[in-house]
C-alpha cells in the first residue's frame, strides 16, 4: 500500500515525499522548469554554483522530470540499474545548469522511472526540447514584478493544447520559482493531480532578467 494512503489515514499532508517506491510504478510525470536568474538570486549565487557564473546566460532550465502518483510521489526507489556516468551528467548540464543537478535528479527521481539512466535522460531532454519556451522575458534589462499568472499564460500561448489545469507556477520568497507541467508517460499534456495544482497567486512576483 502506498504511503500516501497511510499518510491520509493518519491526517498527515500528502505533500510529504515518500522515501521509497517501486521503480516504474507511477501515474504520470511532472516536468519542472526553473528560472535560472531567480534561482541564482535566491540560492545559487550563495553556493557559488557554476550555473550562475557571469559567463552563463541560462533562462528556463530543466529542474527535473519527476514520476508522480495521482497523489504524492515516489523517490529514491530501490534499483539495480547502474548509476549514470560523469559523461552523461555533464551532457545534461546544457539544459539543467549543472551536472550535479543531473546526478541528483537521477538519484532521487530517475531511479523511480523504471528506465535506465540513458533512457531517462533522453526522455527528460525530449520533454524539455519538445516544449516551446517563451523568450519574451529574456529581453528584460532589470528586475520587474509581475503577476505569476502571466508566466502561466505565456507558456499556454506558446504551446497548443496546454491548459491551465496542466501547468502550475510556484513562487519562493516573493520570486517566480518554477513552472511545472504535467505529462503522460508518452509526454502528452495531462491534468495535474490536486497536490501539484497549487498556483502562486502573487500579483507582484519578482522576476530577474538573464544576465
Amino acid at each position: 500500500m502506498r504511503k500516501t494512503v497511510l499518510a491520509l489515514a493518519l491526517g498527515l499532508s500528502p505533500l510529504v515525499a515518500q522515501a521509497d517506491g517501486t521503480a516504474g510504478d507511477f501515474d504520470y510525470y511532472v516536468m519542472s522548469l526553473s528560472w535560472s536568474p531567480n534561482w541564482c538570486a535566491l540560492e545559487g549565487d550563495g553556493r557559488g554554483s557554476p550555473q550562475c557564473d557571469e559567463s552563463e546566460d541560462f533562462g528556463w532550465v530543466l529542474h527535473g522530470l519527476w514520476p508522480q502518483y495521482e497523489t504524492g510521489w515516489p523517490d529514491y526507489c530501490r534499483t539495480t540499474i547502474p548509476a549514470p556516468t560523469r559523461r552523461q551528467t555533464e551532457a545534461m548540464a546544457a539544459i539543467m545548469g549543472t551536472s550535479g543537478l543531473a546526478w541528483y535528479q537521477w538519484n532521487k527521481h530517475g531511479v523511480c522511472s523504471g528506465l535506465n539512466s540513458t533512457d531517462y535522460y533522453a526522455l527528460a531532454r525530449e520533454a524539455y526540447e519538445t516544449l516551446t519556451i517563451p523568450q519574451a522575458f529574456r529581453k528584460l534589462e532589470r528586475q520587474v514584478s509581475l503577476p505569476a499568472s502571466l508566466i502561466e499564460e505565456a507558456f499556454m500561448d506558446q504551446n497548443d493544447g496546454l491548459d491551465a489545469n496542466e501547468i502550475t507556477v510556484t513562487c519562493m520568497s516573493g520570486y517566480i520559482q518554477e513552472v511545472r507541467i504535467c505529462l503522460t508517460k508518452d509526454l502528452e499534456f495531462r491534468r495535474c493531480g490536486g497536490d501539484v495544482s497549487r498556483d502562486c497567486t502573487l500579483d507582484d512576483a519578482l522576476f530577474d532578467p538573464v544576465r
